[in-house]
């Protein structure tokens, strides 16, 4: 299987657009604090897909690339007791931002954005879990289709999603603005309450920062309402 004619011009033009030389683990904004209504404000017109109760007294940003074995790791070890104590207990209001370093990453976002609100972390969370595979495949667009098929796409969806060239534009708009406004210089980086945490976390480290924001009349519930999307 190879790119069509459209999807080559396309993810050309991601690989020139979205290449950051040298962006690793994210080092250098430990601490730093960001106004929340400018982090609440994502650039680009794609909309946020929130995980979590609506209300929660805690927000937590985390600005993600698929070919980031940081982020994969927390997300692969990390992510489920963290969703257990904090997502899905009311605390935490969670969101996952596209931060596309490279054209592979633009593609996988491209494809949560098709897959729709409903299945957009699924998507996120499967190519993670087989970063391996087509990370290091030496065709990685059929590794990346092959995924795709298991999660619903055929030939006709995965060409349109990487062809969507408003969504591309919104990824790489997300990325400027996390660079030039916010001061993020890689993946992961979470924003807690507009606290910048830097790199790899572990439950413990975001327990630190997120248990000292929730009231201390805080009730958990085990289903809190949805956020809405």
């Amino acid at each position: 299987m190879k790119f069509n004619r459209r999807e080559t011009i396309l993810l050309a033009a991601a690989a020139s657009a979205l290449s950051l030389s040298g962006i690793g683990i994210a080092q250098g904004a430990e601490g730093d604090v960001i106004d929340e209504a400018r982090l609440m404000a994502p650039a680009g017109g794609l909309e946020d897909h929130v995980e979590g109760n609506a209300d929660a007294p805690v927000t937590v940003i985390e600005y993600a690339s698929p070919t980031c074995p940081h982020c994969a790791a927390f997300h692969i070890n990390v992510y489920e007791p963290f969703k257990a104590a904090y997502i899905d207990t009311g605390k935490v209001k969670f969101i996952v931002r596209p931060f596309a370093r490279n054209a592979l990453d633009a593609a996988i976002f491209m494809l949560a954005e098709a897959a729709g609100p409903e299945h957009y972390h699924e998507v996120v969370a499967t190519y993670f879990k087989t970063q391996n595979e087509w990370g290091m495949s030496e065709k990685p667009r059929d590794a990346i289709f092959a995924i795709a098929q298991q999660l619903g796409f055929t030939e006709e969806s995965f060409n349109a999603a990487l062809t969507n060239q408003d969504v591309l534009n919104g990824i790489e708009a997300q990325k400027n603005q996390a660079l030039d406004d916010f001061g993020l210089t890689g993946t992961p980086t979470f924003y807690v309450n507009g606290k910048t945490l830097s790199g790899g976390k572990t439950l413990e480290q975001l327990a630190a920062e997120i248990d000292p924001l929730v009231p201390a009349d805080f009730v958990a519930a085990d289903a809190m309402a949805p956020a809405a999307q």
